[in-house]
């Protein structure tokens, strides 16, 4: 998954909310499967003859049970179904709350590691970055897909062409994320992302002919104050850097938008009629191996690559292939956290999670700001919580 804002609309939420959505029907119609069996059961059972030999052995067995019956049988029953549900119940508590730290620590740290890359070790060459993290990527589900640890969909020349458009958004998206986050700090970075949320809700409405409640405006009109206020506050403003970061805005909202509108036939072209989350970090991210090897060429970074003293340092290439894990682990643990709570969790979360990070991001690299840029960053992550609760209670009343 990609490190941008979240996104208005997220396709990743909706496709598990389809998923969750079969499996409730699988399950409802097993369910009357077995309804049936047992209705076939009873209506067996229910000629004169058969009755009476089930009455029969009813009678047998009550005279039987009515002989040492135990009075307080009922409660053990009863305490154990309690102490076997309330288990499952903490069980269930424990697996959520694990499940959003792992995806609060991986989409923390993922940001955070490509920012002391890019800064504190001065990396000049944000596509090789992005193009080895992708490597690792591809080498680690290609490896769990062979294994069968994961399934993923085949490769085949139909789907990457129908996938190629979508591709050459993705990679644009990463690498103005890179050239963005080198100049400007983490927190200004988080606030200034909430413009592509503004962005596709205007894509939305004019591709989609969908319409928000006044509620959702509110939210996305003070996202836009935030961020223009923010800028204008910024003591270590960079205009290159706040230029790039626009760019990656309008990125991410295409990447967005042209996700919804290739994924139906992306998913006509494919053998199972199906594409899951692995199947897509596959194909993103092995497409955009080619693709950045040419415009590292473009960007002539080969140069630099051959003279930085930076790729003889075991510590950097450790480093490197942390961010490399961590960009795979924010797509696990995503998975993991929406399957053990629910689409408005995750999204809620997501948005909270923007204000440790923006803290951590001013503490760590020791950001100069002032009380009147720190007001507007803490107001821009309090207006994406308040544009994450509009957009749950406009889902919730569609």
């Amino acid at each position: 998954m990609p490190q941008g804002a979240q996104d208005i609309s997220d396709p990743f939420i909706e496709r598990h909310l389809v998923i969750d959505t079969s499996k409730v029907n699988r399950n409802a119609e097993r369910g009357g499967f077995t309804n049936r069996e047992q209705n076939g059961v009873t209506d067996q059972v229910s000629s004169p003859r058969r009755s009476e030999i089930v009455n029969r052995s009813l009678s047998a067995v009550k005279s039987f049970g009515n002989d040492d019956i135990d009075l307080e049988g009922g409660d053990v029953e009863k305490d154990r179904d309690k102490t076997i549900r309330g288990s499952r119940i903490v069980k269930v508590r424990n697996q959520a709350v694990l499940s959003g730290l792992a995806y609060c620590i991986s989409s923390c740290s993922m940001i955070l590691i490509n920012k002391f890359v890019l800064s504190s070790y001065n990396f000049n060459a944000g596509i090789s970055l992005m193009l080895y993290q992708n490597l690792v990527s591809v080498i680690i589900v290609s490896i769990l897909s062979l294994s069968g640890v994961i399934s993923t969909e085949p490769l085949t020349w139909r789907l990457i062409r129908v996938w190629l458009p979508v591709n050459f958004i993705f990679v644009g998206m990463l690498i103005t994320s890179m050239f963005s986050l080198k100049y400007i700090n983490v927190a200004m970075v988080t606030v200034l992302k909430n413009v592509t949320n503004v962005i596709t809700a205007l894509g939305e409405m004019y591709l989609f002919k969908k319409h928000h409640e006044n509620r959702v405006w509110a939210a996305l009109f003070l996202m836009i104050v935030s961020a223009i206020s923010g800028g204008i506050t910024d003591l270590s403003f960079h205009a290159v850097g706040y230029s790039w970061q626009i760019i990656n805005c309008f990125l991410t909202a295409s990447y967005s938008l042209t996700l919804r509108r290739v994924m139906d036939t992306a998913k006509q072209v494919t053998k199972s009629g199906n594409l899951n989350e692995f199947s897509m970090v596959l194909l993103n991210n092995t497409l955009s191996l080619p693709l950045g090897v040419l415009l590292i060429f473009v960007f002539n970074e080969v140069d630099y690559l051959s003279t930085t003293p930076l790729l003889r340092m075991p510590m950097f290439w450790l480093v490197i292939t942390a961010s490399g894990f961590l960009g795979l682990a924010i797509s696990f643990t995503s998975m993991w956290f929406l399957h053990e709570t629910g689409a408005t969790t995750y999204s809620l979360v997501g948005s909270l999670n923007k204000i440790p990070l923006s803290v951590a991001g001013i503490l760590l690299f020791n950001v100069p700001t002032s009380l009147q840029n720190f007001a507007s960053i803490l107001f821009g992550l309090l207006a994406g919580v308040f544009f994450a609760k509009a957009k749950m209670r406009e889902k919730s009343q569609s």
